[in-house]
């Protein structure tokens, strides 16, 4: 990843870890809390694809694995973001921009049920059986009604920011097409111009030149040249 990219996937998953733990863990709301780390995995990955979305996801996992008041072990839900962040960059499209949001919310709703059955399923194996206690179905169906009613507020914004930090993908070098096509346009302008401007120049010098007597030899002696003596003939007045 290149560094502006880094950089703001940093600032959006500390900003998403701040609000997360200050705001949205003290709603007390039922069921399932909303998971805004999540949100922005889902936005990052669809912009910079599975390879970013994977590294994206482990550290927004491991950060949230870190803060307190954190009660599971470490490292758990920075394998289900990890895996999310993969899943999530395979579906962005091949030109890099999507078209409708119904890739994004079907990634949004997609994401919080898998990550919420992951989650689960680690806890399990290593002895957390909270969700069961609480009822899955429940916690699925809650995880995913709220990520959907929070993810057209967050995940456009993050896909918006992250697209800044994006190349263009015909040039390569973050320059528009359309700067690179006037450029070399006018090159081939003003190219021609003085190509134009140099055979009118070698032209009128030709005529200049046969003025002074090599017009004759290239044209096939047509004309005189100006050092050539010319015979005399009798009964007919020299000019």
């Amino acid at each position: 990843m290149r560094l502006n990219r880094i950089l703001l996937s940093t600032a959006l998953v500390v900003v998403a870890l701040v609000v997360q733990v200050s705001v949205l863990a003290r709603l007390h709301l039922p069921g399932a809390v909303p998971d805004l780390m999540l949100l922005v995995v889902v936005g990052l990955g669809l912009v910079y694809g599975h390879t970013a979305g994977c590294l994206v996801g482990f550290g927004a996992g491991l950060l949230a694995d870190l803060a307190p008041p954190a009660d599971h072990a470490t490292g758990r839900y920075a394998l289900v973001l990890c895996l999310i962040g993969y899943l999530v960059g395979l579906a962005r499209p091949d030109s890099g921009r999507v078209r409708s949001a119904t890739v994004p919310m079907l990634a949004v709703v997609g994401a919080a049920v898998l990550s919420t059955l992951l989650y689960a399923g680690v806890g399990s194996l290593v002895g957390d059986t909270a969700a069961r206690h609480v009822g899955l179905s429940g916690l699925v169906a809650t995880a995913a009604c709220y990520d959907l009613l929070l993810a057209p507020f967050v995940v456009p914004l993050v896909m918006a920011m992250a697209r800044r930090t994006v190349s263009d993908p015909l040039t390569g070098d973050g320059t528009a097409v359309a700067g690179g096509g006037d450029g070399a346009y006018g090159r081939t302008t003003k190219g021609s111009f003085r190509i134009g401007r140099m055979s009118r120049r070698n032209r009128l010098g030709g005529r200049g030149r046969g003025r002074g007597g090599r017009l004759g030899v290239q044209h096939g002696g047509l004309l005189p040249r100006a050092g050539r003596r010319q015979p005399k003939l009798k009964g007919v007045k020299r000019l």
